[in-house]
């Protein structure tokens, strides 16, 4: 029986790192196959994951050996921590591993949006000449919000900056008076008011009971006409019906969604035919240089403490 489960794609480098001490089953499918994720965790000591294996009360009651828990990712709400600590299971996050790579991602969704030349890709190909569809606007100049501002709205607000944007946040968490604001530009304001003046909107809070469904039809209502939304973050922060009656209207002139209400998308969903739209299967961590890192940090946690405690 393994050491440590793994059921969705690491790092090979990390993978075999693990290798060297331990008996490792990687199978970056077996998150479509729960319950042999279930029959695997039976004597386990670790199981690594990302954001698609749920880790609840089914697993964990079978896992009797788990001692730890690794997230390729910061999110939690594929995992059941309470009963993560009742079971006495540690529980080993990539914090700050994927933040560039998931910065990159909102910035360029930001520009493809506000400038729109890239939406009409199809259209070049059969001969139309779309430039007076295609004029979109420049980014220097425009009121960029940051809903939750933690590390990676920071690391967006440093590149934002360069850009010559106007930044504003809004952060329970983060006081008016912190300095951190002031290092990096930006103007705390309050949720309401922070909707009011952006041109661009993205989101960068954990998925809650506060949080879900944050962004709504009265939240939508309250921007701009015309503003661009950005959501890197859960899928359930924001109202997919309510977005895109906003796209349909053209109060919102764009919507970039790297996660969704239920992932992975099905096909002939809600989104056909929804203008000015990009979709992303939920890669914000998923560059090379990320994947690295998120898997090399959990593999050292993972290890480190099977074999120190």
């Amino acid at each position: 029986m393994p050491d440590i489960v793994i059921s969705e794609a690491m790092d090979l480098r990390a993978v075999e790192s693990l290798k060297c001490d331990f008996e490792v089953v990687y199978d970056p499918d077996l998150v479509n196959r729960p319950s042999e994720i279930v029959a695997l965790v039976d004597n386990a000591l670790a199981l690594i994951v990302r954001n698609q294996t749920q880790v609840n009360s089914s697993i964990l009651e079978k896992a009797r050996k788990l001692k730890a828990l690794g997230r390729l990712g910061v999110g939690l709400d594929n995992i059941d921590l309470i009963a993560c600590k009742s079971k006495g299971v540690e529980v080993f996050l990539a914090t700050g591993a994927n933040t560039t790579s998931v910065a990159e991602l909102v910035i360029g969704a930001m520009i493809a949006l506000v400038r729109k030349a890239f939406l009409l890709t199809e259209d070049v190909k059969l001969g139309k000449w779309p430039r007076l569809e295609l004029g979109g606007r420049e980014v220097m100049g425009l009121s960029l919000g940051f809903i939750g501002f933690g590390a990676i709205s920071r690391a967006v607000a440093s590149r934002a900056q360069c850009l010559g944007m106007d930044l504003y946040g809004t952060d329970p968490f983060v006081s008016y008076s912190d300095p951190i604001w002031v290092e990096y530009g930006v103007k705390p304001l309050s949720f309401v008011n922070l909707l009011k003046v952006s041109d661009v909107i993205t989101i960068h809070v954990p998925l809650e009971k506060s949080t879900e469904y944050l962004i709504d039809q009265m939240a939508i209502e309250s921007m701009k006409t015309g503003a661009v939304l950005i959501n890197t973050s859960r899928g359930r922060i924001v109202s997919e019906i309510d977005m895109i009656s906003a796209l349909h209207s053209g109060k919102l002139s764009g919507a970039f969604l790297d996660v969704f209400e239920n992932e992975p998308v099905i096909k002939g969903s809600r989104f056909d035919g929804v203008p000015n739209l990009i979709l992303s299967p939920h890669i914000g961590a998923m560059t090379e240089q990320g994947n690295a890192r998120v898997s090399k940090m959990v593999a050292e946690n993972i290890s480190n403490f099977l074999k120190e405690g």
